[in-house]
């Protein structure tokens, strides 16, 4: 499993030029899915994400979390970010996770990340999205779990 987190100032998913999710100040969280991924594991990321401490405080350094600002959050399901670019010119995505296995453990992430309080808002799995990210900082996480 792997993520991309970018703390913003704005969000936005639109799919065919409709708003489907909109957020200020929080994190737009980029999620894909790869071949033996589990719920476990989709637990674990989203509470270290949850709690991972990458706001400003009050000294404005970076030492607050998601929690603690009550911000929001995006997830946007992205297989490319298991691209393996290793040979050729055309990357390969062999070892995302297909969409049976893939769907519901992004949708567990959302989930487990909304039984800590936090909205979390998401685009559509499988669907042509246009995502709007004002990068705060900027501020880019990347995570392997």
């Amino acid at each position: 499993m792997r993520a991309v987190i970018q703390r913003v100032t704005k969000g936005q998913v639109s799919i065919n030029e409709t708003v489907t999710s909109a957020i200020k100040n929080g994190l737009v969280i980029l999620l894909g899915i790869q071949k033996g991924d589990s719920a476990e594991k989709a637990d674990y990321l989203a509470k270290k994400i949850a709690n991972l401490r990458i706001f400003r405080d009050q000294n404005e350094k970076m030492n607050l979390s998601l929690l603690d600002t009550g911000g929001k959050a995006i997830v946007v399901s992205q297989f490319t970010l298991l691209a393996n670019t290793h040979k050729g010119n055309r990357p390969s995505f062999i070892e995302a996770a297909v969409p049976e296995i893939a769907r519901p453990l992004v949708d567990s992430f959302i989930q487990k990340l909304g039984s800590f309080g936090i909205d979390a808002q998401s685009g559509e799995f499988g669907a042509h999205m246009l995502v709007e990210i004002h990068n705060d900082g900027p501020v880019t996480i990347l995570m392997d779990v």
